[in-house]
Protein backbone atom coordinates (compact mmCIF):
# COMPACT_ATOMS: atom_id res chain seq x y z
CA UNK A 1 0.00 0.00 0.00
CA UNK A 2 3.28 2.37 0.12
CA UNK A 3 3.83 4.27 3.52
CA UNK A 4 1.29 5.08 5.44
CA UNK A 5 0.18 8.55 5.75
CA UNK A 6 -1.13 8.50 9.12
CA UNK A 7 -3.62 6.77 11.57
CA UNK A 8 -6.80 8.93 11.85
CA UNK A 9 -9.71 8.47 14.88
CA UNK A 10 -13.34 9.63 14.54
CA UNK A 11 -14.05 12.49 16.92
CA UNK A 12 -16.73 11.64 19.85
CA UNK A 13 -19.19 13.45 17.49
CA UNK A 14 -18.82 11.38 14.39
CA UNK A 15 -18.67 7.96 16.79
CA UNK A 16 -22.07 9.08 18.17
CA UNK A 17 -20.56 10.06 21.46
CA UNK A 18 -19.24 6.64 22.50
CA UNK A 19 -15.54 7.31 23.68
CA UNK A 20 -12.48 5.76 21.23
CA UNK A 21 -10.13 3.47 22.29
CA UNK A 22 -6.48 3.98 22.17
CA UNK A 23 -5.08 4.06 18.90
CA UNK A 24 -5.11 0.31 18.38
CA UNK A 25 -3.05 -0.04 15.19
CA UNK A 26 -0.09 1.13 17.72
CA UNK A 27 -0.57 -1.95 20.17
CA UNK A 28 0.12 -4.41 16.62
CA UNK A 29 2.75 -6.32 15.95
CA UNK A 30 4.64 -5.76 12.38
CA UNK A 31 3.52 -8.70 11.14
CA UNK A 32 -0.45 -8.57 12.46
CA UNK A 33 -0.22 -4.92 11.03
CA UNK A 34 0.91 -6.33 7.83
CA UNK A 35 -2.28 -8.77 7.46
CA UNK A 36 -4.38 -6.38 8.35
CA UNK A 37 -3.20 -3.74 5.91
CA UNK A 38 -3.14 -6.58 3.09
CA UNK A 39 -7.25 -7.39 3.20
CA UNK A 40 -9.13 -6.20 0.40
CA UNK A 41 -12.23 -7.29 0.83
CA UNK A 42 -14.89 -7.73 3.43
CA UNK A 43 -17.06 -9.92 2.00
CA UNK A 44 -18.96 -8.84 -1.39
CA UNK A 45 -17.45 -5.23 -0.33
CA UNK A 46 -13.74 -4.52 -2.11
CA UNK A 47 -11.18 -1.25 -0.73
CA UNK A 48 -8.78 0.63 -2.56
CA UNK A 49 -5.69 0.52 -1.87
CA UNK A 50 -6.05 4.05 0.14
CA UNK A 51 -7.57 3.53 3.23
CA UNK A 52 -8.20 0.59 6.25
CA UNK A 53 -10.48 0.28 8.72
CA UNK A 54 -9.49 -0.10 12.45
CA UNK A 55 -8.12 -3.43 13.62
CA UNK A 56 -10.83 -4.22 15.70
CA UNK A 57 -13.26 -3.70 12.69
CA UNK A 58 -15.25 -1.39 14.40
CA UNK A 59 -16.54 -0.39 11.22
CA UNK A 60 -17.40 -3.17 8.73
CA UNK A 61 -17.20 -1.15 5.24
CA UNK A 62 -19.76 -2.23 2.94
CA UNK A 63 -21.92 -0.30 -0.15
CA UNK A 64 -25.23 2.00 0.48
CA UNK A 65 -25.60 6.07 1.17
CA UNK A 66 -27.70 7.67 3.49
CA UNK A 67 -29.11 11.06 4.31
CA UNK A 68 -27.32 13.73 6.59
CA UNK A 69 -27.29 17.07 6.86
CA UNK A 70 -24.52 19.97 6.77
CA UNK A 71 -24.69 22.88 8.83
CA UNK A 72 -22.61 25.76 7.14
CA UNK A 73 -20.56 27.45 10.52
CA UNK A 74 -20.31 31.43 8.68
CA UNK A 75 -24.35 31.25 8.68
CA UNK A 76 -25.62 28.07 10.31
CA UNK A 77 -27.30 27.14 7.18
CA UNK A 78 -28.65 23.80 6.84
CA UNK A 79 -27.61 21.61 3.41
CA UNK A 80 -29.10 18.43 2.72
CA UNK A 81 -26.12 15.48 1.94
CA UNK A 82 -26.00 12.21 1.17
CA UNK A 83 -22.93 9.98 1.89
CA UNK A 84 -22.09 7.24 -0.14
CA UNK A 85 -19.63 3.98 0.14
CA UNK A 86 -19.29 1.72 -3.20
CA UNK A 87 -16.88 -0.94 -3.79
CA UNK A 88 -13.80 -0.16 -5.71
CA UNK A 89 -15.16 -1.58 -9.35
CA UNK A 90 -18.20 0.76 -9.17
CA UNK A 91 -16.68 4.01 -7.78
CA UNK A 92 -14.86 5.36 -10.92
CA UNK A 93 -17.74 5.40 -12.74
CA UNK A 94 -20.14 5.51 -10.44
CA UNK A 95 -18.25 9.22 -9.69
CA UNK A 96 -18.33 10.34 -13.06
CA UNK A 97 -21.77 9.80 -13.67
CA UNK A 98 -22.59 11.48 -10.01
CA UNK A 99 -20.49 15.07 -12.28
CA UNK A 100 -22.96 14.70 -14.60
CA UNK A 101 -26.34 15.83 -12.51
CA UNK A 102 -23.84 18.97 -11.95
CA UNK A 103 -24.56 20.39 -15.36
CA UNK A 104 -22.32 21.01 -18.70
CA UNK A 105 -19.86 23.42 -16.55
CA UNK A 106 -18.05 23.20 -12.95
CA UNK A 107 -15.24 24.14 -10.96
CA UNK A 108 -13.18 21.56 -9.90
CA UNK A 109 -11.42 21.39 -6.34
CA UNK A 110 -8.45 19.27 -5.95
CA UNK A 111 -7.39 18.46 -2.40
CA UNK A 112 -3.97 17.02 -0.84
CA UNK A 113 -2.73 16.29 2.40
CA UNK A 114 0.63 14.83 1.40
CA UNK A 115 3.43 16.32 3.38
CA UNK A 116 1.07 18.18 6.01
CA UNK A 117 1.07 16.94 9.53
CA UNK A 118 -2.63 17.29 9.66
CA UNK A 119 -4.76 19.58 7.34
CA UNK A 120 -5.06 20.13 3.63
CA UNK A 121 -4.25 21.68 0.87
CA UNK A 122 -7.11 22.92 -1.65
CA UNK A 123 -6.42 24.12 -5.59
CA UNK A 124 -8.95 25.75 -7.43
CA UNK A 125 -9.88 25.69 -10.74
CA UNK A 126 -13.11 27.33 -12.24
CA UNK A 127 -15.18 27.09 -15.56
CA UNK A 128 -14.24 23.52 -16.93
CA UNK A 129 -16.02 21.60 -19.48
CA UNK A 130 -17.52 18.50 -17.64
CA UNK A 131 -16.66 15.89 -20.80
CA UNK A 132 -12.98 17.35 -20.53
CA UNK A 133 -12.86 16.80 -16.96
CA UNK A 134 -14.68 13.97 -17.68
CA UNK A 135 -11.51 12.43 -19.90
CA UNK A 136 -9.09 14.01 -17.50
CA UNK A 137 -9.81 12.37 -14.45
CA UNK A 138 -10.47 9.02 -16.35
CA UNK A 139 -6.31 9.61 -17.06
CA UNK A 140 -5.77 9.76 -13.19
CA UNK A 141 -7.94 6.72 -12.10
CA UNK A 142 -5.18 5.05 -10.14
CA UNK A 143 -4.84 8.28 -8.09
CA UNK A 144 -8.49 9.33 -7.34
CA UNK A 145 -9.13 5.44 -6.35
CA UNK A 146 -6.07 4.50 -4.22
CA UNK A 147 -3.87 7.56 -2.80
CA UNK A 148 -5.20 7.99 0.88
CA UNK A 149 -3.73 11.69 0.33
CA UNK A 150 -6.25 13.17 -2.50
CA UNK A 151 -9.53 13.94 -2.67
CA UNK A 152 -11.65 16.25 -5.26
CA UNK A 153 -14.67 18.05 -5.44
CA UNK A 154 -16.80 19.19 -8.34
CA UNK A 155 -18.80 22.19 -8.28
CA UNK A 156 -21.56 24.03 -9.68
CA UNK A 157 -22.09 27.51 -7.74
CA UNK A 158 -25.05 28.60 -9.36
CA UNK A 159 -27.07 25.66 -7.89
CA UNK A 160 -25.38 25.35 -4.63
CA UNK A 161 -24.50 22.00 -5.39
CA UNK A 162 -21.35 19.59 -5.13
CA UNK A 163 -20.02 16.00 -5.33
CA UNK A 164 -17.29 15.06 -3.78
CA UNK A 165 -14.71 12.45 -3.55
CA UNK A 166 -12.93 12.71 -0.78
CA UNK A 167 -9.69 11.13 0.33
CA UNK A 168 -11.44 7.97 2.55
CA UNK A 169 -13.20 7.33 -1.15
CA UNK A 170 -16.60 8.51 0.08
CA UNK A 171 -18.81 9.85 -2.60
CA UNK A 172 -20.63 12.88 -0.40
CA UNK A 173 -23.24 14.99 -2.21
CA UNK A 174 -24.64 18.39 -1.04
CA UNK A 175 -27.31 20.24 -1.74
CA UNK A 176 -30.83 20.89 -2.89
CA UNK A 177 -32.53 19.05 -4.94
CA UNK A 178 -30.74 15.53 -4.63
CA UNK A 179 -32.89 13.52 -5.88
CA UNK A 180 -31.12 13.30 -9.42
CA UNK A 181 -28.05 12.22 -7.40
CA UNK A 182 -29.91 9.04 -5.72
CA UNK A 183 -31.15 7.71 -8.82
CA UNK A 184 -27.79 7.53 -9.98
CA UNK A 185 -26.67 6.00 -6.99
CA UNK A 186 -29.46 3.62 -7.40
CA UNK A 187 -28.96 3.17 -10.67
CA UNK A 188 -25.39 1.60 -10.16
CA UNK A 189 -26.56 -0.77 -6.91
CA UNK A 190 -26.03 1.53 -4.04
CA UNK A 191 -28.88 1.64 -2.19
CA UNK A 192 -30.84 3.65 0.86
CA UNK A 193 -29.23 2.18 4.23
CA UNK A 194 -29.97 4.80 6.99
CA UNK A 195 -28.00 2.68 9.39
CA UNK A 196 -24.70 2.16 7.50
CA UNK A 197 -21.53 3.48 8.94
CA UNK A 198 -18.62 4.87 7.05
CA UNK A 199 -15.00 4.74 7.77
CA UNK A 200 -14.35 7.93 9.12
CA UNK A 201 -16.82 7.47 11.99
CA UNK A 202 -13.88 5.04 13.52
CA UNK A 203 -10.17 4.22 13.22
CA UNK A 204 -8.55 4.36 10.54
CA UNK A 205 -5.15 4.20 8.53
CA UNK A 206 -4.62 5.79 5.27
CA UNK A 207 -1.96 4.78 2.73
CA UNK A 208 -0.22 6.88 -0.26
CA UNK A 209 3.39 7.26 -1.78
CA UNK A 210 5.81 9.48 -3.58
CA UNK A 211 4.23 8.13 -6.81
CA UNK A 212 0.78 9.28 -6.30
CA UNK A 213 2.31 12.96 -5.34
CA UNK A 214 4.31 12.85 -8.42
CA UNK A 215 0.71 11.69 -10.05
CA UNK A 216 -1.65 14.70 -8.17
CA UNK A 217 0.83 17.10 -9.74
CA UNK A 218 0.44 16.35 -12.77
CA UNK A 219 -3.21 16.05 -12.73
CA UNK A 220 -3.22 19.75 -11.09
CA UNK A 221 -0.81 21.08 -14.16
CA UNK A 222 -3.53 19.12 -16.44
CA UNK A 223 -5.93 20.90 -14.75
CA UNK A 224 -3.95 24.31 -15.17
CA UNK A 225 -4.00 24.58 -11.21
CA UNK A 226 -0.80 25.77 -9.72
CA UNK A 227 0.19 22.71 -6.82
CA UNK A 228 3.64 23.79 -5.45
CA UNK A 229 3.13 25.89 -1.88
CA UNK A 230 6.07 26.75 0.64
CA UNK A 231 7.08 23.72 2.82
CA UNK A 232 6.32 21.48 0.64
CA UNK A 233 9.37 20.08 -0.93
CA UNK A 234 9.85 16.50 -4.01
Amino acid sequence: MGFLKRIARATPSEAGGAELPVNGFEQLSSEELEAHLGIASYGPFDLTDAVRPSYDLQVVPRQGFRSDTYTDERDQTRIPVLMASASRPYLMDLFLDLIDSLGSVVDVVLETSHGLQGGHHDFYREHIDVPVLKSTLLDFDDLLLHDGCTGIAVVNPARRQEVQFDEHKLLIMYGDPLEGFQRTLIAHDVYPDPGIRFITEAEHVHSSSHRHWQQFRELAMRLGMDCDWPGRGD
